[in-house]
């Protein structure tokens, strides 16, 4: 098991309800082959530079302990997720 750091940006009009579903989604995908550490959910902040005409994102990062299989199902799953802006997955060191 690896550990590895999510962050993903969501639309910022996206609605709440919907965003608990991507959550719970991508939560659902770490859980069936790793455990969870830590969700923390930043909140709508300025993007750094516009971004399909969008100048603000819901952030979310993610802690976890996964197999190496998981981080490709969770870039599959954040690719075709039409409200996710971009997203980045980080394996950290032990």
């Amino acid at each position: 098991m690896n550990k590895y750091e999510l962050m993903y940006v969501i639309k910022s009009d996206v609605t709440e309800e919907k965003r608990t579903q991507l959550l719970d989604k991508f939560k659902g995908i770490i859980e069936a082959d790793g455990q969870v550490d830590n969700i923390d959910e930043w909140g709508n902040r300025r993007l750094a530079y516009e971004i399909n005409k969008l100048n603000e994102g819901y952030y979310v990062l993610i802690h976890f302990n996964a197999a190496a299989d998981v981080p490709k199902e969770l870039d599959r799953n954040l690719k075709i997720a039409d409200e996710v802006i971009r997203h980045l997955i980080l394996r950290l060191e032990a």
